[in-house]
């Protein structure tokens, strides 16, 4: 049974150069696709929304792991903060309180 949750938090990961981040954030997301264990849920927030939304250069991996099974959470108050509620194309909306049941359902992991 699936009972991990990973939180991204950004749109890349790691802290220093942005262009490397969003690199290993695109390389991270397409090789979770190819794993045979995978994650119960993904939680965006914070600027890690924008990579759900329309225009993402990793939005087709989000997808493919929509696509086996992984629920895609997406926090309303940052597609609110940063004005793309119009522009969300995978996942679905959640709240804060759907977020923390999911972490308290299982191990959860902070990129």
């Amino acid at each position: 049974m699936q009972t991990k949750s990973i939180v991204i938090q950004s749109v890349g990961l790691g802290g220093g150069d942005d262009t490397l981040g969003s690199m290993l954030m695109a390389n991270f997301l397409r090789l979770l696709a190819e794993k045979k264990e995978k994650p119960k849920a993904l939680i965006f927030w914070n600027t890690g929304v924008m990579l759900v939304c329309e225009g993402s250069p990793v939005l087709e991996h989000v997808k493919k792991l929509e696509e086996a099974g992984i629920e895609i959470l997406v926090c309303t108050t940052c597609l609110e903060y940063f004005d793309l509620m119009d522009k969300l194309a995978v996942g679905k909306l959640t709240t804060m309180m759907k977020s923390i049941d999911a972490m308290f359902e299982g191990e959860f992991i902070t990129l």
